[in-house]
């Protein structure tokens, strides 16, 4: 049986990666505590947090309980890939054939820049080099017989590690068994006794090939140095996104569109020759000062090249709704599809376009005129309270999903199709002429007979049918926010359905089931 061929490989890793691109995204500071947060725990934290004790996958309380200094910043894995992808095109510059193996870590074949560069050590200098001219610091390499005794080689070193040809088990074998990554297999395997990738390699292949399957198999070879994985170079993505360098900087508004306009068709073309239509931008602008701004646009359908100018107008107007001029003078602005669909899925219909299309036509040439926040929609969102769940958002955003809350006390479903703003008063009366009460056992003190929606005695209807009561308490831990009241239903003989609140001793008319 042939042996399986080995490329010799060289792995250049970034340590630290999530936090260099989150750290270059909002300006901070290198020696800064930083950490991000995925799912309420640390996803990864800067050396200056850990020197105080954070660590991955601890709580976010925990972790600024150990540094109270911590800068907390929520994870973006998009933030990690749109921030290496300058550094991948800079190594493609000096070695063809870039493999990324994930943000932060790519790979290459050795052949060709040790060749150009005189040997392995000067092209892994050379790489570092133009990593450093982009200010990426602490980039280690590794080089060795397949990506997996690559990427161990560079971390066992701050500099270059090279491990000989033919020598990738001898430095793989005093390696701990947790190397390998899989929790599950490492798990079993400590508990037969195997410590080291050596322990590993030394059991025979059928043994783990029967007891483990092909992903033990895999792992055994990893462990043995026969990583015969080849170095798969990516394919370079079509250059989508559209800029414009503006010398002396531009200082109104109106000025920094109409440039953009051509950089905007241009945009909308290219995006056409790939048989794609943007439904989501980023927008980002570089003043004189040296800020930059960056801001994501969502469309309902797909934009058009009006629509990117007029995000880019929205975006410098920011929240002055002035048109005249800027604060600083515009350098540059770039604009990025975020995320694309196929245009065979935005074609219009065989008849022409529907009545919605119109729509959203005419409302967004009302957005454009009057500005991002002037036409709005309604969705619905997370809270107790029926008013709290109306949110209004401009026209083409993309609504946010609710909070799953718990919510306890909101209201189930079906809900009421008329919300009052602001509650109305009414009367809710019972058999004894007294106004309902309800105790703090949540005991009715009458049964109602008689409802008025105005609170006026003179608008007095029977009572047909009713339901409650439901409790509702709302930060009972803080004494001066504390909200108790109890929601009920009634039907009134005119057959409408009423959706009260008792709060304050007062009965209140939260909606109406129309």
């Amino acid at each position: 049986m042939t042996a399986p061929a080995i490329t010799r490989t060289m792995l250049l890793w970034c340590p630290d990666w999530p936090i260099t691109a989150a750290r270059q995204a909002h300006g901070l500071a290198a020696e800064l505590p930083i950490a991000l947060i995925e799912k309420g725990k640390v996803f990864a934290c800067s050396a200056a947090a850990r020197v105080d004790g954070v660590s991955r996958g601890i709580r976010v309380r925990e972790a600024q309980s150990r540094c109270p200094d911590l800068i907390v910043l929520a994870y973006d894995a998009s933030l990690d890939n749109r921030a290496f992808e300058p550094i991948i095109a800079a190594v493609e510059l000096l070695a063809a054939g870039v493999q990324v193996v994930r943000p932060g870590v790519c790979a290459v074949r050795v052949r060709g820049p040790s060749r150009y560069y005189g040997g392995e050590k000067p092209a892994a200098l050379a790489l570092i080099g133009v990593l450093d001219d982009l200010g990426i610091e602490g980039v280690r390499v590794g080089v060795a017989d397949g990506p997996f005794t690559a990427e161990m080689a560079a971390r066992s070193t701050r500099n270059v590690f090279i491990v000989a040809e033919g020598g990738a088990a001898e430095f793989l074998a005093p390696l701990p068994i947790t190397t390998l990554g899989a929790p599950e297999l490492v798990d079993l395997l400590l508990k037969l006794g195997v410590r080291t990738l050596a322990d590993f390699a030394a059991l025979p292949i059928t043994s783990v090939s029967g007891r483990f399957g092909a992903a033990g198999t895999r792992l055994h070879s990893l462990a043995s140095g026969l990583d015969s994985r080849p170095v798969t170079a990516r394919i370079a993505p079509p250059e989508l996104d559209s800029s414009i360098d503006f010398e002396p900087p531009l200082d109104r508004i109106d000025q920094v569109a109409f440039s953009f306009r051509q950089r905007a068709d241009e945009f909308i073309q290219r995006l056409t020759a790939a048989s794609l239509v943007c439904t989501a931008v980023l927008v980002e602008t570089w003043s004189d000062r040296g800020e930059r701004v960056e801001r994501s646009w969502l469309h309902p359908r797909s934009f058009t090249a009006a629509d990117v100018v007029d995000r880019v107008r929205w975006q410098l107007q920011g929240d002055t709704g002035s048109g005249s001029g800027l604060t600083a003078g515009v350098t540059r602005v770039r604009v990025t599809p975020e995320a694309v669909d196929a245009i065979g899925n935005h074609e219009q219909g065989l008849w022409g376009t529907a009545n919605d299309e119109r729509i959203h036509h005419g409302l967004s040439r009302v957005q454009s005129m009057l500005g991002h926040g002037a036409v709005l929609t309604a969705t619905v969102g997370g809270g107790r309270m029926l008013a709290e769940r109306q949110k209004l958002l401009p026209w083409g955003d993309r609504a946010a999903a609710a909070q799953p809350g718990p919510w306890p006390g909101h209201l189930p479903p079906p809900l009421p199709a008329t919300v009052f703003a602001i509650p109305r008063p009414v009367d809710l009366i019972g058999a004894n002429g007294d106004t309902v009460a309800i105790d703090g056992r949540g005991i009715l003190s009458a049964a109602p007979a008689h409802f008025s929606p105005t609170g006026s005695a003179r608008e007095l209807r029977p009572v047909l049918a009713w339901a409650g009561p439901w409790p509702i308490d709302e930060r009972w831990w803080d004494a001066a926010h504390r909200r108790v009241a109890s929601r009920f239903q009634v039907v009134d003989s005119s057959g409408v359905a009423w959706l009260l609140v008792l709060e304050r001793r007062a009965w209140w008319a939260e909606a109406r089931y129309d």
